[in-house]
């Protein structure tokens, strides 16, 4: 006699109403979320989902229910009762919807613990095209982010800061996030607010500022698009009474002169030492200041902890924490080959999705989840749109442990970058600010 309860909905029905422009319920999200973590919901059928979602959307309301439902499908992390000198921690976190370059966490999060605050950070590897926080900080020696929750809960209160893997947090979306990256269901705004919603209202920061990605090399390329992005996600936090804000920033060009794994810890390392490029120093600011104010600290001048070291000082704590070794020198890939300019004149325009599609092609990304990546690929930029170029010089040098990845990178490179007579246009970093 078969005792097993019989299932309330099945999988090809839910997937039907979607591909056919419907709306699920609340209870079919729920099932549907709950089978796929638990394997009642197979690959192929929410592949077929994903992809539906994907071409047909979500109504705001599927899209809240998603997010709570995949954020119900793990443990939900609570700070609150932590102290430091007596006081409440003001718990903080930050997350951007992946950009070219973008390394801005790594330097990011010392800024706001010199300044006082506490960052839970759940940080994710590379999806697509775009690193992972996690796959940079790993390629420091002996960093590890697997973290217990005690260990997150002392990081918080004696450093200021953890970064982890999300582990149990939202493990529905671990699976999701995965699947995505193989099925060209990326790009897709519904996906991407539960995504980084999910694990962020799980995590136990009290306040998120979100660095939404706008042009070529982000998920997003249109602004209506990015700015529909960051109003949802703003919207859902609010709706989880966790106060959320976002900048939109812009993504046509890489952020700073390094795209990969070490090389850009390296450049993170740059501007924590009171350097490094322009631009990746001004978001640093501008999100540590959202974050500041976002946990209602005020009278600090977050450039300061650039200039006096304390960032830095907060990094290296951070790190040693973790079990990583600043001392040990960075990686670098083996096989080097350089692209150098055949005439004199200035840099023009820089596709950041050529160079992403570079650094993916050196190893510095993966094509299959679990893949490893290596931590020495990547490839440094010389000459950043704008400056002057003489014929001859080394414009991006690029790194692998595997050379015979070289030849199809520098292809990618091919017709991402020119050199003119004159300088192309001065493209605003900071677009916008919702919230």
């Amino acid at each position: 006699m078969d005792t097993t309860t019989p299932e309330p909905f099945d999988a090809p029905t839910v997937i039907a109403i979607k591909r056919d422009g419907g709306v699920l319920s609340d209870a079919q999200i729920d099932w549907v979320i709950d089978g796929y973590t638990h394997g009642r919901v197979a690959d192929e059928q929410m592949a077929a989902l994903l992809m539906a979602i994907y071409l047909r959307g979500m109504a705001p309301g599927e899209i809240a229910r998603w997010t709570a439902a995949m954020v119900e499908s793990g443990q939900r992390f609570d700070f609150t009762d932590l102290r430091r000198d007596g006081k409440p921690l003001a718990l903080v976190d930050k997350h951007s919807t992946g950009g070219v370059g973008d390394k801005i966490t790594i330097p990011l999060l010392p800024v706001v613990m010199a300044c006082g605050g506490s960052v839970p950070q759940a940080a994710g590897r590379g999806l697509g095209h775009t690193g992972g926080t996690l796959d940079k900080l790993e390629a420091i020696r002996g960093f590890t982010a697997e973290l217990s929750k005690d260990q997150i809960r002392q990081q918080l209160c004696d450093v200021g800061a953890a970064v982890f893997a999300a582990g149990e947090l939202a493990p529905a979306d671990r699976k999701i996030y995965a699947l995505r990256d193989i099925t060209g269901t990326v790009e897709s705004l519904p996906l991407i607010a539960s995504s980084v919603m999910s694990k962020k209202l799980a995590e136990g920061a009290r306040a998120l500022v979100l660095d939404v990605k706008v042009g070529r090399g982000a998920f997003l390329k249109t602004e209506t698009e990015s700015r529909a992005l960051a109003q949802t996600m703003v919207d859902l936090g609010a709706a989880h009474g966790v106060p959320t804000r976002a900048l939109l920033t812009d993504m046509n060009r890489p952020l700073g002169r390094a795209v990969g794994n070490a090389v850009e810890v390296a450049e993170s390392l740059e501007v924590l030492a009171g350097g490094g490029p322009d631009d990746v120093v001004a978001l640093t600011l501008a999100l540590a200041t959202e974050m500041l104010a976002a946990a209602g600290i005020d009278g600090v001048d977050p450039a300061e902890t650039l200039r006096d070291g304390s960032a830095m000082d907060r990094f290296r704590r951070l790190v040693a924490a973790q079990g990583g070794d600043l001392s040990v020198e960075l990686p670098t890939g083996a096989a080097v080959e350089t692209v150098t300019a055949d005439r004199g004149g200035v840099m023009g325009d820089i596709d950041a999705m050529g160079v992403a599609m570079a650094a993916w092609r050196l190893g510095a990304g993966r094509a299959r989840p679990g893949d490893p990546v290596q931590a020495g690929a990547g490839v440094r930029i010389h000459r950043r749109p704008g400056e002057p170029v003489t014929a001859g010089e080394t414009l991006f040098t690029l790194y692998t442990d595997t050379p015979e990845r070289l030849r199809p990178a520098l292809a990618e490179l091919d017709g991402a970058w020119s050199v003119g007579d004159g300088a192309p246009p001065q493209l605003p970093l900071l677009i916008d600010r919702l919230g």
